[in-house]
């Protein structure tokens, strides 16, 4: 089991379980002759990936020991730190040029001026072209941190222009510990999330402290093992479609109706008055943007959706090739649908699991491609049910 990481010790008390990465870029800071001007870390999602951005870029633009900055920049709130993390389906081109205009300015007040992007991986390739200038003649106290799932997420010209950090991805047992050290969960649940999120920390931790989402879960897998038929699929389709979008609401209605409070506060315009015309358009560029990352929310949903049927039907290939007598990636990770797994692998061919692993890597791809959420579900589930792609 990894050790944890030792309490707060700054700039990289936060990260959790990536020692190599953590070398690498302990390293890179403290020898300026050496250090790269762009970066990229992968690693899966939840593996902490912008954890460790915003720790490095701590350790350039502060002073060794200067504890104060390097708060603030893991706050994202000093002024030679800029984070881009996009809330909607892509990062927008305005949004990229913005940058590059930043990361052109000298640091004001720190060593560095550094600029992560969260979300590299959302970019259109017209975006990414607008930072291959800035990635290639970078000014000299500026460093760029991109982060993403995988290299092969970029386009070859901006990994060409990086180094590239891969992170590790943690056992079950050494996130359950984290998860039951961060959240008081009990040793049972702390595991189960741990196993269920596949070793996302921050999906992990979600589980362990909200028992709805553990039983949405649950229920979900428990409709797609029952789908038999076309009807079924449909059915089961809207319901899951139906709850992403119940769960996308909740987390985003308060949170939007305090953004439009504050911006009227801020345009002078009391509770309940008329908006005038003058100041319409900001109004109206703001819900545009609560559109935007409410769609993103919902397919994010509907993703996790998809990781878990992914995992199921693993789960059952698995059983019918005899691979679970073993540990690490041979493990069930829904062993609480043991008996389910077993029938459905008894039933099914290997091929036909396989057809529908490989049908659900496509309803992803197809929902990147903004696909209607509710058309994709459907015809994943009738391949489930007829063990035929539509």
């Amino acid at each position: 089991m990894q050790p944890a990481a030792p309490e707060q010790v700054l700039p990289w008390g936060a990260v959790w379980g990536q020692p190599d990465a953590v070398a690498q870029f302990q390293a890179a800071a403290s020898d300026p002759d050496s250090l790269a001007h762009a970066w990229l870390i992968t690693g899966p999602p939840g593996s902490g990936r912008s954890t460790l951005a915003a720790a490095f870029a701590a350790a350039l633009i502060a002073e060794p020991g200067d504890e104060a900055t390097m708060r603030q920049v893991i706050a994202r709130t000093h002024p030679d730190v800029t984070v881009l993390r996009t809330e909607q389906v892509i990062i927008r081109i305005d949004e990229a040029r913005q940058l590059v205009e930043r990361a052109y300015f000298s640091p004001s007040l720190g060593r560095y001026r550094v600029i992560i992007v969260e979300d590299a991986d959302r970019m259109a390739e017209r975006t990414s072209n607008v930072l291959l200038k800035a990635l290639e003649e970078p000014p000299e106290r500026t460093v760029w941190v991109l982060c993403a799932p995988s290299d092969a997420d970029l386009l070859p010209t901006i990994r060409s222009r990086v180094r590239v950090v891969r992170l590790r991805e943690p056992d079950v047992a050494d996130v359950a510990a984290l998860i039951a050290q961060r959240t008081g969960a009990d040793p049972v649940t702390a595991e189960q999330s741990a196993r269920h999120a596949q070793r996302h920390i921050g999906m992990a931790q979600r589980l362990a402290t909200d028992a709805e989402a553990r039983a949405r879960r649950d229920l979900t897998l428990r409709a797609a093992i029952g789908v038999r038929s076309v009807g079924d699929a449909v059915d089961v389709a809207g319901r899951i479609v139906q709850a992403a979008t119940d769960d996308a609401k909740a987390l985003t209605v308060e949170r939007d109706e305090a953004e439009r409070q504050s911006l009227l506060r801020t345009l002078g315009i009391t509770e309940g008055a008329a908006v005038p015309p003058a100041v319409r358009a900001q109004v109206n560029a703001l819900e545009e943007d609560q559109k935007r990352r409410a769609t993103r929310s919902l397919r994010d949903g509907i993703d996790r959706v998809l990781t878990d049927l992914q995992s199921l039907y693993r789960d059952v290939l698995m059983i019918q090739f005899g691979r679970t007598d073993g540990a690490g990636d041979s493990i069930l990770i829904n062993r609480e649908l043991d008996s389910d797994l077993r029938a459905l692998a008894g039933a099914w061919s290997p091929q036909r699991t396989l057809v529908v692993l490989d049908e659900i890597a496509r309803t992803r791809r197809n929902l990147e491609q903004n696909v209607a959420p509710t058309l994709a579900l459907e015809s994943l589930l009738i391949t489930v049910s007829t063990g035929r792609t539509p």
